[in-house]
C-alpha cells in the first residue's frame, strides 16, 4: 500500500486516491500494523497530508440497498417450468443482506483509515435498483452512514455526485442534500463532485461559465462547505448523457477550456484533486495530465 504514496511522488502529484482493497471483493485480508506504520511514515517522508488523499469504496458497497430482494422467476429455455434462481441477480433485485454486507465494509474501511491515520473516504452514495423510492433509499443510506460513523470515530465521508444513470442517488445536488440532512454528525460528512458525472448529470462545464454555474448551484443547494474533493475525468458522452464514461483530459466533450476552467475556480483551491482517467498507451503515465492540467492555471 505504501508503494501506492511513492507512485504518487513519482508522477508529481500533490493528492492521490486509492483503493484500500480490492474494490471487486466483498472479502479482504486485515491491515497489519506495519503495514499501516510503514504507509504513515512513507506519507510523511513524500510530504503527503492525509487530508490531500482519497480512498474510494469498492464498487460492490450499495448503502441504498432495498430492504427485502424479490426473487424474480424466469422461464426455462427449454420447457414450460419456471425456475427462481437461489440468489437474487444484482442488476434486477438487492436482497437485505447487501445492505448489510455494506455496512459492514463500510465499518472495516473506515476503520482501515483510521489505522492509517487518513481522514477521508469517497462512497459512491447508493442505487435503490429500481426496488424503493428515491426517499427510501436516501434514507438507508444515511442510516448505514450514522451507523459506521457510530463505530469508527474521525473520519469524514465524503459522497460522490453520479449521473443520473439508472437507479443510483446522487446525480441531483438535491438528493445529495438530502443524505447530508439524515446525518447526524454533520461534521463527518462531504462530497466529492466528479466532472465526468456532474457533465453527464446535465451540467454543461464546457460551456464558457459552466463551471461556475455548477458550484453556484451546489453552494445554494448543498452547501460549500461540504466539499471535500474534486475527481478530475473528461467525459466520453455529451453534457445530460446519464453516462458514467471517464475519457483522458482533453479528449472528451468536457475539453481543455472546460477544465481551465476547474484548474482556475477559487472554491476548488485547498482540496485534493484526484485523476481518474483511463490508461492511455499514448501517455507515458499521470504525470502527462498532471502537467497537461497544470498548465491550464493562469
Amino acid at each position: 500500500m505504501w508503494k501506492a504514496v511513492l507512485e504518487a511522488k513519482r508522477v508529481g502529484a500533490r493528492a492521490f486516491g486509492m483503493f484500500l482493497r480490492s474494490q471487486r471483493s466483498w472479502n479482504s485480508k486485515s491491515l497489519d500494523d506495519e503495514a499501516a506504520e510503514k504507509f504513515q511514515s512513507t506519507c510523511q517522508e513524500c510530504g503527503f497530508e492525509s487530508c490531500y488523499i482519497l480512498p474510494h469504496s469498492p464498487y460492490l458497497m450499495n448503502l441504498g440497498s432495498p430492504k427485502e430482494g424479490t426473487l424474480l422467476p424466469f422461464l426455462l429455455s427449454d420447457s414450460k417450468s419456471v425456475y427462481f434462481p437461489p440468489y437474487p441477480l444484482p442488476f434486477i433485485s438487492c436482497c437485505l443482506d447487501v445492505f448489510l454486507k455494506s455496512r459492514a465494509m463500510l465499518v472495516e474501511e473506515l476503520g482501515r483509515c483510521k489505522q492509517l491515520g487518513l481522514t477521508l473516504y469517497n462512497i459512491h452514495p447508493g442505487s435503490r435498483v429500481g426496488a424503493i423510492s428515491v426517499t427510501e433509499c436516501i434514507k438507508r443510506i444515511a442510516d448505514g452512514i450514522n451507523y459506521a460513523h457510530s463505530q469508527v470515530p474521525d473520519v469524514t465521508v465524503v459522497l460522490e455526485n453520479m449521473s443520473c444513470q439508472g437507479s443510483t442517488i446522487g446525480g441531483h445536488f438535491e438528493e445529495l442534500r438530502e443524505i447530508i440532512d439524515h446525518i447526524t454528525d454533520k461534521s463527518r460528512i462531504g462530497v466529492c463532485l466528479d466532472t465526468c458525472h456532474a457533465f453527464a448529470a446535465g451540467h454543461n462545464l464546457a460551456d464558457e461559465a459552466g463551471v461556475k454555474l455548477m458550484i453556484d448551484t451546489f453552494s445554494k443547494i448543498v452547501g460549500i462547505s461540504y466539499l471535500k474533493a474534486v475527481h478530475l475525468n473528461d467525459s466520453k458522452g455529451e453534457v445530460g448523457c446519464h453516462l458514467d464514461r471517464h475519457e483522458n483530459i482533453g479528449q472528451g466533450y468536457i475539453g481543455l477550456e472546460g477544465f481551465r476552467q476547474v484548474m482556475n475556480e477559487p472554491r476548488f483551491d485547498g482540496i485534493p484533486m484526484i485523476l481518474e482517467t483511463p490508461y492511455n498507451p499514448d501517455f507515458e503515465d499521470y504525470s502527462t495530465e498532471i502537467g497537461l492540467l497544470y498548465s491550464l492555471c493562469s
